[in-house]
């Protein structure tokens, strides 16, 4: 299951957790996405968009 939004192509990104001691360990973030029916070149389909598309309106629900 890819875990990219279909609308920008945000995905997971890495970084380090950093303790108050300095200690760095390995992070990883996901975005928020959501899996929505909308209509994709004239027909319904599944994808997944990240809350940042759809709050902006980037996605036509299908009803």
């Amino acid at each position: 299951m890819s875990r990219v939004c279909s609308i920008c192509g945000k995905g997971i990104q890495y970084g380090n957790k950093v303790s108050h001691a300095n200690n760095k360990t390995k992070k990883v973030s996901y975005p928020n996405l959501h899996e929505v029916k909308a209509v994709v070149n004239g027909s319904n389909k599944r994808i997944k968009v990240c809350a940042k598309c759809l709050k902006a309106g980037k996605v036509v629900k299908a009803a």
